[in-house]
């Protein structure tokens, strides 16, 4: 039986988010969580073995405890569950299990498909294209992307390294400020893959529509 891992401290309840001050660098998950818990007061309980192979970002600057979690663990895969408000465990996003389109011929659900393939690699690519060090089209990276019915990017993980641990965090910092503009179709079903590509000359895109990420 693999044991738990449990962090706790004392938290102080009040009304309004209080914004700490963070400066945790990224590091290995485990280790992330600990000096966490630490920091804020936040108590968590977690397996062992989720832990194990993952890793969080940095976290740096002026956040509630909530929203410096959620920073935390973006691109591990992983999402927080509260059992209270200073207490938390983690578990793997849930998959749903959604039926094809009603009413539509394998044809027309192909083409639907491809429609929100283009609107989600649109909105990856302008992500992106804010900062210089993500700008694609002079590195290769393999991601899987979980979005809400909002369109957010709620979870990242990255499969495959930039081969720069700063463009790495970067990478999965602007992923979750990614919004598609439409819904998904209910033929496709989280998580969708994301393969960002080297150009021909190998330098950074001009970031114009429909470069640079390919696949959905």
């Amino acid at each position: 039986m693999v044991s738990d891992v449990v962090w706790a401290a004392s938290a102080v309840q009040t009304d309004e988010p209080r914004l700490l001050r963070l400066q945790l660098p990224a590091q290995d998950l485990a280790s992330a969580l600990e000096a966490f818990s630490r920091a804020t007061g936040m108590a968590v309980l977690v397996d062992r073995e989720l832990t194990l192979g993952r890793r969080s970002i940095g976290v740096h600057g002026r956040y509630s405890a909530q929203q410096a979690l959620s920073l935390l663990l973006t691109g591990s895969g992983l999402m927080a569950r509260y059992a209270r408000s200073d207490a938390f465990t983690l578990q793997e996003p849930q998959v749903s299990r959604l039926v094809a389109n009603q009413g539509l011929t394998p044809r027309s659900a192909a083409r639907v498909n491809r429609s929100y393939a283009m609107a989600l690699q649109q909105a990856v690519e302008s992500s992106l294209c804010r900062s210089p060090l993500t700008r694609p089209g002079s590195f290769r990276a393999l991601v899987q992307v979980w979005i809400n019915r909002n369109g957010l990017i709620e979870y990242s993980r990255l499969v495959s390294s930039t081969g720069d641990a700063q463009r790495d965090e970067a990478l999965v910092r602007s992923l979750a400020t990614t919004r598609v503009d439409r819904p998904a179709p209910s033929s496709l079903r989280s998580p969708f893959t994301l393969l960002l590509t080297p150009g021909p000359t190998g330098k950074p895109m001009e970031c114009t529509v429909r470069e640079g990420a390919q696949g959905a």
